[in-house]
């Protein structure tokens, strides 16, 4: 094939768009608040025995299924087998205002698919009021839940509706969030950009913890920084 002068101007531009997009794309990434500042964290992997954590069913009240939360303190990942049932593992500590920064990937099964977890923050220990960041396989992340009202009802919210750019990678590859509570706003960072906020949280101080939902999945530099 014979390449005219407009062919190969054409061409020309292609090859640098297709080289500058990905730099742009980096260049307006927004940095992880640990990235940011990483001082004054502190890091909250469970130890081996769960010492510190607890479960409760989702919803609560239910009865437990087998104990499918373990830590592999060689790879320092906390590890969901995803075979116990649906639940949620807490820390056993109130925080007020506080940024949650974890990581997370899901074991890729071939043919599986549906993959579903979350992350918590500002829970009540029964999990009955619940704030979650909500992640998929290469789509979520928003934040939905339960939150409490001046006269001592249960509201329910979801920001999904108002998140455009799905952020979250495909199963079998890392990822990385943020959940950051600050008086009444929650608002959730994900893979280098905030994709949603919520402003009506209902409790000061609350736990947060991890979802188990079904399928397998590791979460490492679990750690949180409180904030004065």
């Amino acid at each position: 094939m014979r390449l005219t002068r407009t062919t190969v101007a054409a061409l020309a531009a292609i090859c640098f768009l297709s080289a500058w997009a990905p730099l742009n794309a980096q260049a307006d990434a927004t940095p992880s608040a640990l990235e940011a500042d990483s001082k004054g964290w502190t890091d909250f992997l469970p130890p081996a025995d769960l010492k510190g954590w607890y479960r409760v069913t989702v919803p609560p009240n239910g009865k437990l299924g087998r104990d499918q939360w373990r830590v592999d303190a060689d790879k320092k990942v906390l590890i969901c087998d995803g075979d116990g049932g649906h639940d949620m593992l807490l820390l056993d500590k109130e925080l007020g205002d506080a940024i949650f920064h974890f990581e997370f990937c899901y074991t890729k099964v071939e043919g599986k698919t549906g993959y579903n977890s979350g992350a918590y923050l500002r829970n009540s220990k029964d999990g009955a009021i619940w704030h979650q960041a909500q992640f998929g396989d290469a789509k979520d992340g928003f934040l939905f839940g339960e939150t409490p009202t001046p006269d001592g009802k249960k509201k329910f919210f979801n920001l999904a509706p108002k998140v455009n750019d799905m952020r979250i990678k495909p199963a079998g590859e890392w990822n990385t969030m943020e959940i950051t509570a600050r008086g009444k706003v929650l608002t959730l960072w994900v893979n280098g950009a905030i994709t949603c906020q919520f402003d009506n949280c209902g409790l000061e101080k609350g736990f947060l913890g991890l979802e188990g939902e079904g399928y397998r999945i590791e979460f490492r530099n679990l750690k949180v920084k409180e904030l004065r």
